[in-house]
């Protein structure tokens, strides 16, 4: 499927297929199948990181390995399965059948116009199994509602804080003071992407380590500042970079070889 690689592009907007008119849309699934879905989540992340740091991320990542690949990425789904923060105020969650729903209508909206590939770009953890059971979902229904796509649509789930390259860096920088949640490495591309962020930096005190989750309630008891065992106060923005390049970089190559599967 060689011919569903695009090539690079030199700006966001031509890439965003927010940005672009149907007859556009249209145009390009005549030459790439590929479709790029940034999916974050809207809740805490420890006393000094923005609550919007699962999406800011997706869709930082999401629109530079667009631009390097030249496959259309979409608005970011900036809402996730995060019940287990609403005990920390600006949390939004949605259940996981909800989450399900709407990644499963996303889906077979774009199967019905003929993308092929669904490439979810993911920044939070807490969506990996319900994503993973939306997609499931999605081929059955696609192939019970007879759609000319069923037979070649494929979905692949891409977590840029688990790729290989990021987990690495991340120790090299960090170590064990990178932790499970509200990380250094995650703060520090928010940190690139939105500059006026670095002005709510600062020492932090040890935290609470990482351990078993029991609900919003629990979870708050355990890790009263929302941190699970992470230093956020290490992040910078030139690290933000670094991440940002190397979670592009790792993630293009895992596009490319997904858009060319049979």
């Amino acid at each position: 499927m060689t011919d569903m690689l695009p090539g690079p592009v030199e700006s966001n907007e031509a890439i965003r297929l927010a940005l672009r008119s149907w007859p556009e849309v249209e145009e390009y699934l005549k030459h790439c199948k590929g479709v790029i879905i940034p999916l974050g989540s809207t809740e805490q992340h420890g006393p000094t990181g923005a609550i919007g740091t699962d999406a800011l991320t997706a869709e930082a990542i999401a629109l530079d390995v667009g631009r390097r690949t030249g496959v259309l990425v979409t608005p970011a789904q900036a809402f996730g399965m995060a019940e287990h923060h609403l005990g920390f105020a600006g949390t939004m969650s949605l259940q996981p059948a909800t989450l399900l729903a709407v990644l499963h209508d996303l889906v077979l909206s774009l199967a019905r116009h003929g993308f092929e590939r669904v490439f979810v770009i993911n920044g939070h953890g807490g969506n990996i199994a319900t994503t993973k059971a939306a997609f499931a979902q999605a081929h059955g229904t696609a192939a019970s509602r007879g759609l000319a796509v069923a037979p070649k649509l494929r979905c692949r789930l891409s977590n840029w804080f688990m790729s290989g390259p990021v987990m690495q860096q991340a120790r090299d920088l960090y170590g064990s003071k990178e932790g499970h949640h509200a990380t250094p490495s995650e703060i520090a591309v928010t940190l690139q992407v939105e500059p006026s962020l670095i002005s709510k930096q600062r020492p932090l005190d040890d935290p609470a380590p990482a351990g078993p989750i029991h609900g919003p309630e629990d979870f708050r008891r355990r890790h009263p500042d929302g941190r699970m065992g992470s230093h956020p106060s290490l992040a910078t923005a030139e690290h933000g970079a670094t991440f940002l390049e190397t979670a592009a970089t790792a993630l293009s190559e895992d596009l490319r070889r997904f858009l060319k599967e049979a």
